[in-house]
């Protein structure tokens, strides 16, 4: 069902399948029969094959009411499952991307690291190893000054405030009045 090294694909182990949902383009699979007498109003007898759309004109608003509230919350509780196991499935994927990155920075720092002690050997053949110390550390002084000046004129063009958001937020009371 999966490539393989890939992610799972369609239903099966490791893959997080919706809850069971009634649906009304489908029949439904036959039901155990409720004990005689505890069948709701407007409900086909014990046996019987459903219709769809059911029938419902023997039931009372309320009863459809309930039903329909019952629906709902079901609704919203698979949905809030769905989600939560997807952003749960994200939130791991993100989190193996966090750690890569981690190591590609540390393999960077290193390859830095290691180039800057060769240009200081190299440099040494022709001034003194303590002059050539300090040219390295210069031009890596250059560099993280540059760095520093650019992260600080970014920071000073965010936002943290979202401005659009707090727009919209101060519209509602105006819209709520009629405004």
């Amino acid at each position: 069902m999966s490539a393989p090294g890939g992610p799972p694909t369609g239903p099966g182990p490791g893959r997080h399948q919706a809850p069971d949902v009634e649906r009304f383009d489908q029949p439904p699979p036959p039901a155990a029969a409720p004990p005689p007498g505890d069948a709701p109003p407007g409900a086909a007898p014990a046996g019987a094959h459903r219709e769809y759309p059911p029938d419902v004109s023997d039931v009372s608003v309320g009863d459809l009411l309930g039903r329909v509230s019952r629906d709902l919350s079901t609704l919203m509780r698979q949905e809030l499952a769905l989600a939560q196991a997807e952003v749960k499935q994200e939130a791991r994927k993100a989190g193996k991307a966090a750690g890569s990155f981690g190591a590609a920075g540390f393999a960077g720092y290193m390859v830095l690291l290691f180039l800057s002690v060769a240009l200081w050997a190299a440099l040494s053949t022709v001034t003194g190893g303590g002059w050539a110390g300090l040219i390295v550390a210069a031009v890596w002084a250059v560099i993280g000054a540059i760095a520093f000046v650019l992260g600080r004129n970014n920071l000073r063009r965010t936002h943290p405030t979202p401005e659009r958001t707090v727009d919209t937020l101060k519209q509602v009371p105006d819209a709520l009045k009629g405004r």
